[in-house]
């Protein structure tokens, strides 16, 4: 398989559209906008709506991905699914801008139908890139995408900043759903057409067929089940803490939409320094002695997140937790690999997604209950510091995780 600019660049370029919907939608300035603004979150209402709407969009993108999987890798749907997601999420962005101030519930449905398209176009999107790239250039190109992704996250972070100081705050939502536009156009236009393979019904059977066989096998593996597991429950803590950070700086420590953008950018930037500096440790020293390190790390954070009372304290807090961040991300998928029989990359990877996307369930929808029963905050952080800890507990109990140990070695 030669390489094809065009394909390269248009799929790079995907990721550069969608990342304004990550940064500006769903960590930094609409989930501050809709608790605060839409809902009211002086007793935590905002935070539980928020975190319900988070849960429930990803409960159906979970529950619905092997189905879609199957779409993706069996049926010509790819480009057509692809399309229908971003759509779906486009137009949906484009509605935040009539919400006003008592629209929980409007606000609470659209958030649902953005995430489901941003996450369930996200199959399609990943799908594509062995057709448009050998194996030995999937790594390479991978992280091209996640570096113009994070480029992308910058430039609409700082368009949403200039909206908000000139004070067009509404517009800003009508800005991110013209920048996803635009730039994922040239994947529509680009990417290889769909070839004509199994019906939509017959492909989406078989990929879910396909799902459940791979979790039996490895259901029926005790340290690959007990990672899982472990992965599961700690990276819930990890998808809380992004999901609520914004809200926990701007309703407990009174941060401004600025401050929270930079921020945002400080832990972004920390984060890919964690993944980076750490990657020669998780060789020499085993990605199960990182993620441990790093799980007590989260862990500290996360409690002393509980005493937080000023802006610097939280600056130099978030910092440190980015560290943690790039870190776990980077020895977690590296220690997985280490269970993973050979010529059975894809279909391991498959159920790695299945568990990260169900990962972003329960944790908010814990925060956002405990926030509204105490009326505070502080005592839902207590809730993401438990994620980490049971995750960490059994973690501990896992074999394996050494340095340059084989995945076939660990049964």
């Amino acid at each position: 398989m030669s390489l094809n600019k065009k394909h390269i660049i248009s799929w790079t370029l995907f990721d550069f559209a969608n990342s304004s919907y990550s940064a500006v939608i769903a960590a930094v300035v609409f989930p501050v906008y809709y608790a605060n603004t839409i809902v009211g979150n002086e007793t935590g209402l905002g935070d539980l709506w928020w975190g319900r709407a988070i849960s429930i969009s990803m409960a159906i993108v979970a529950l619905s991905s092997p189905f879609l999987g199957g779409i993706a890798d069996y049926g010509g749907f790819k480009k057509r699914f692809l399309f229908f997601y971003t759509v779906l999420s486009v137009v949906a962005i484009s509605s935040f801008s009539i919400l006003e101030k008592g629209m929980a519930l409007e606000g609470f449905l659209l958030i649902i139908a953005a995430n489901i398209g941003m996450e369930g176009g996200l199959v399609f999107y990943n799908s594509f890139l062995p057709r448009i790239a050998p194996r030995e250039y999937q790594g390479r190109i991978s992280a091209w995408g996640f570096g113009v992704g994070y480029a992308g996250s910058i430039i609409s972070l700082l368009f949403a900043l200039l909206f908000i100081r000139s004070g067009h705050f509404d517009d800003t939502w009508l800005m991110v759903a013209v920048f996803f536009s635009i730039f994922s156009m040239p994947a529509f236009l680009f990417l290889p057409k769909d070839v004509k393979s199994d019906s939509f019904i017959s492909s989406g059977i078989k990929g879910l067929r396909y799902t459940l066989t791979t979790l039996k096998e490895i259901w029926g593996r005790r340290e690959p089940r007990k990672f899982l597991i472990s992965y599961l429950v700690y990276e819930d803590g990890v998808n809380t803490v992004i999901i609520f950070s914004s809200i926990f700086a701007a309703t407990t420590l009174g941060f401004r939409p600025e401050e929270l953008i930079a921020l945002y950018l400080i832990v972004q930037s920390t984060a890919l320094l964690g993944a980076f500096f750490m990657a020669r440790p998780i060789d020499l020293w085993g990605p199960k002695k990182v993620v441990i390190v790093s799980l007590i790390m989260w862990t500290s954070v996360a409690t002393v997140a509980f005493f937080v009372q000023t802006k610097t304290q939280f600056w130099a807090l978030a910092s440190f937790a980015g560290i943690g961040l790039g870190t776990v991300q980077a020895a977690t998928r590296a220690f997985y690999t280490q269970f993973i029989p050979e010529e059975k990359e894809a279909e391991y990877f498959g159920v790695y997604s299945l568990v990260g996307k169900s990962s972003a369930i329960l944790g908010p929808l814990i925060f956002g209950q405990v926030s509204t029963t105490f009326g505070s905050q502080r005592p839902a952080i207590f809730s993401i510091a438990a994620f980490f800890l049971i995750g960490l507990i059994i973690l501990m109990t896992v074999k394996g995780g050494g340095p340059n140990v084989k995945g076939h070695k660990c049964i």
